[in-house]
């Protein structure tokens, strides 16, 4: 042995070359990576396959199944990987070495990673550089699909400033525009200024879902049970800006049914005042009613109270009287919500699977409404003002939530012919 090294193979040179530009990549050593670059002993679009459990970097078409290990990490040229960190010198470099700009192979081109980060230099950069503002990701999406942040709204602003197509639909299943994306995740300043730049504001997704319909639907954070007043604040410049309110989807749902799934009286009272049909039904024959009574016990955020009293005072249709008793099975817990739609009627009369729906428990703690309630609801009529409130009512009908205020009567008047609980039925 003489001490000297073994000549390094050409295999193993080349993969300490690729070390090395990832190596310059992550620590933003732009200086190496120009020498190396220069030295022209790697390819400026060499693809690494690099750790990537959020997807960052990968996009997928629908339906295709892939197994838990290859989403784990995603295959991302240099372009990708300076867009991912950030590290704006070395995209520069890059670019100088003339690195395919709209190269996709893991399915996103850098443009796309640049708006999920939320990087507004690397979008300027990209764009001055010749980015397709328009280009899909291979799951469908554009790249203002992927402005879904606060933070990315200045990404979506200089893309439209620039000439991205604010109306375009994904290239899948969904078929949803920018704006439905702002509508369900919540941003408002992006709703207004996707309008402003010619968004269509009733235009329908794949499911014949408006904008509307979609910030409707998800006011309610599901997980944490929370109504979201971004969301709430979508659905108000929609309708300001004349969305219509009574669309349809493929279900035959109505806005108003997706607020009243959610039991979020805020948005049933806006979808109503701003003409909402309350007695619209959906394909399986159901009324914004049937969807509160329908969920009433699992939203415990809400006040369902007054979504039946919305509903009834905008002239929606009573519950059947003889399924009166699935009433008190959805709103047990509720005494005031059984007493607005008990009020509704001139009369009804408690049967036994009434007292079977209520739980001991809610019996013992609501005893004197129950007590009330039954026996208001027996053979004998109810009181005279109770019936005089029906009458007018009836004459009213759907006119009550705006001719009742209106009427030179006490405010404890108007209170009651609006159905107002009491906490106590007489």
């Amino acid at each position: 042995m003489d001490g000297t090294a073994a000549p390094i193979t050409k295999s193993a040179a080349a993969k300490l070359v690729k070390r090395n530009f990832l190596e310059a990549l992550k620590s933003n050593d732009f200086g190496k990576l120009k020498a190396i670059l220069i030295q022209r002993e790697i390819d400026v679009d060499t693809v690494f396959e690099v750790e990537d459990e959020n997807l960052v970097l990968a996009s997928y078409k629908q339906g295709y199944w892939l197994p838990s290990y290859k989403l784990k990490s995603s295959w991302a040229t240099g372009l990708h990987l300076s867009v991912l960190f950030g590290h704006v010198e070395c995209l520069l470099v890059l670019l100088d070495h003339n690195a395919t700009i709209n190269c996709r192979p893991n399915g996103k081109t850098p443009l796309h990673v640049a708006c999920e980060m939320a990087n507004l230099d690397c979008v300027k950069i990209l764009c001055d550089r010749g980015a397709k503002l328009n280009c899909y990701s291979l799951s469908g999406h554009t790249a203002l699909h992927f402005c879904t942040t606060p933070s990315s709204i200045l990404c979506a602003k200089q893309l439209v400033w620039r000439g991205a197509n604010v109306n375009m639909k994904t290239n899948n299943q969904d078929e949803e525009t920018p704006l439905h994306t702002a509508a369900h995740f919540g941003l408002p300043e992006l709703v207004a200024f996707y309008v402003e730049h010619g968004a269509l504001v009733d235009s329908v997704n794949a499911h014949m879902e408006t904008p509307l319909a979609v910030a409707t639907y998800w006011a309610l954070r599901f997980k944490e049970q929370e109504y979201s007043r971004e969301h709430h604040l979508i659905c108000r410049m929609l309708l300001d800006y004349e969305a219509e309110v009574n669309t349809r989807d493929d279900d035959f749902k109505t806005p108003l049914h997706k607020a009243a799934w959610n039991c979020d009286h805020v948005l049933m009272h806006m979808m109503l005042e701003a003409g909402a049909e309350a007695n619209l039904m959906d394909i399986g024959g159901c009324a914004a009613i049937q969807y509160v009574l329908k969920v009433t016990s699992v939203r415990p955020a809400a006040q369902p109270e007054i979504c039946y009293q919305l509903l009834l005072n905008h002239g929606a249709a009573r519950i059947y009287p003889p399924q009166f008793h699935k009433v008190i099975q959805a709103c047990h817990s509720y005494p005031k919500a059984i007493e607005v739609v008990v009020n509704a009627y001139e009369h009804i009369r408690w049967n036994v699977k009434w007292k079977r729906a209520i739980p001991d428990d809610d019996l013992e703690r609501y005893w004197d409404f129950y007590h009330s309630l039954f026996t208001v609801c027996s053979n004998s009529p109810r009181t005279l003002v109770h019936l005089s409130r029906c009458a007018i009512r009836r004459t009213l009908h759907s006119r009550c939530h705006r001719v009742i205020p209106s009427l030179s009567l006490p405010l404890s008047l108007k209170k009651y012919l609006l159905l107002e609980p009491e906490g106590i039925i007489y």
